[in-house]
């Protein structure tokens, strides 16, 4: 899901974190023995201590880290080390009260999130289980299960049933931005004259933050559907038995669908914010596109040889449309037989989704720690691949920490990330 950007940090306050060299600690020259200051702390705060220790050197405010790997580690004496744990203390325990002295650099999007958009999918995750996310991004995602596989596969044959997938070779971050959006385009375009699209990307910025989500499905709503003219958005869910899943998975799902409807809904009222755009995904707006790609947006009937144009088209393309339906539509589908469960209909709540969209966002801005799942929902523990470790878990019999992490599984994980993103081919939607 994620790059990880760790490293490793010893356990103890004598050493550093890439090399096992003692760090001296300095003693004056006279017989006279300075005093040194000492604080008494609870367990709990010694456990904080501990986890924050064990965790990477990443997780630590800019100025500890910068403590840490001093050129001159014998400047680090004992009242520092003192001062630098109780940082570490106050840094772990660090509630929303002190979100206004948060240092960007280490929160959870700029980690793991750097010049990227956050998908609707990071939102939907984290407010299923903060833990658990917080865990996804630092020791990676689980592997795929057969069922995540079949509901991957039936979403593309449904995809496939209204859209072309075309392999164009990219050159650039800016050729891949100019085909994603191109794909949108092409995709609002066929719904303006077949009523319907499927798979449909947005990228927008929404509350202050670059939000990236894919539409299952688009169409126009029917007069018994709903007397709203709006595009009626869909998602669907697959299960693996032929009944509705419990209520925080269909809450979930709300979620989710409101969320599209969110994004949509600025992207069609709201002035694209273009420089900002090429700003955070650090894209120059002038460069000419890859002759492929640029071959590709001609033969979609556009004149455009920068990425600058192609934003231009995607915000013009966007302002044709209306707001999205206040009715929304959640369906689950049997996986064996491809059978309907249930079409769920529901009305969109902006006031709920916009406090859900906060404390989100509260989370991967590192404003607040992560909350374990309601105690009614730790159910979902059952299904956790990091239950065994998460003292969140209402059935470990030993709890240990959420936040070890091994120097070997985050190396591993960023050299899994760095292969995946080094793909040079993109898919487009046309």
């Amino acid at each position: 899901m994620a790059e990880s950007h760790s490293e490793s940090t010893s356990d103890s306050l004598t050493t550093t974190s890439d090399q096992s060299a003692t760090i001296p600690i300095s003693t004056p020259r006279s017989n006279h023995v300075p005093e040194i200051p000492i604080e008494i702390i609870t367990e709990e705060e010694m456990a904080i201590l501990d986890a924050a220790f064990a965790a990477t050197r990443s997780f630590l405010p800019s100025a500890i880290r910068s403590a840490a790997s001093s050129s001159s580690p014998s400047r680090i004496i004992a009242g520092e080390i003192s001062k630098t744990a109780r940082s570490v203390a106050m840094f772990s325990k660090r509630k929303l009260s002190a979100c206004s002295s948060v240092d960007i650099e280490d929160s959870l999007l700029h980690r793991f999130r750097k010049n990227q958009a956050l998908g609707v999918t990071d939102l939907t995750g984290t407010e299923w289980c903060e833990k658990q996310m917080e865990n996804v991004l630092c020791l990676g995602r689980r592997k795929v299960s057969k069922a995540m596989k079949l509901g991957q596969a039936r979403h593309l044959e449904l995809e496939e049933e209204v859209v072309k997938r075309v392999r164009v070779k990219v050159e650039s971050n800016e050729d891949k931005w100019a085909l994603k959006l191109l794909s949108s385009i092409a995709g609002v375009n066929q719904f303006l004259f077949e009523g319907r699209t499927r798979e449909l990307l947005l990228i927008g910025f929404v509350g202050g933050q670059w939000i990236v989500g894919v539409i299952d499905e688009v169409r126009k709503a029917s007069a018994e559907e709903s007397s709203d003219t709006g595009p009626l958005l869909i998602d669907t869910k697959t299960r693996g038995r032929d009944t509705l899943p419990a209520e925080p998975q269909r809450r979930n799902g709300r979620l989710q669908v409101m969320l599209y409807k969110l994004l949509w809904d600025t992207v069609v009222r709201e002035e694209f914010p273009a420089t900002r755009f090429f700003n955070y995904f650090a894209l120059n707006r002038h460069e000419v596109l890859s002759q492929d790609v640029r071959d590709n947006i001609a033969g979609a009937g556009i004149s455009a040889q920068t990425l600058e144009e192609i934003v231009r088209y995607y915000e013009s393309t966007f302002k044709m449309l209306p707001v999205a339906n206040d009715q929304l539509l959640l369906r689950y589908e049997f996986q064996k037989d491809r059978s309907i469960i249930a079409e769920i209909r529901f009305a969109h709540d902006p006031e709920w989704v916009m406090s859900k969209f906060k404390e989100v966002i509260e989370f991967w801005r590192s404003e607040r720690e992560a909350e374990y799942t309601p105690e009614e929902e730790r159910w979902k523990c059952r299904y956790c691949q990091f239950a065994k470790s998460c003292p969140g878990n209402p059935s470990l019999q030993s709890p240990e920490s959420c936040y070890e992490l091994t120097t070997e599984r985050a190396s591993s994980f960023r050299k899994l990330t760095c292969v995946s993103s080094s793909a040079n081919m993109c898919l487009f939607s046309g």
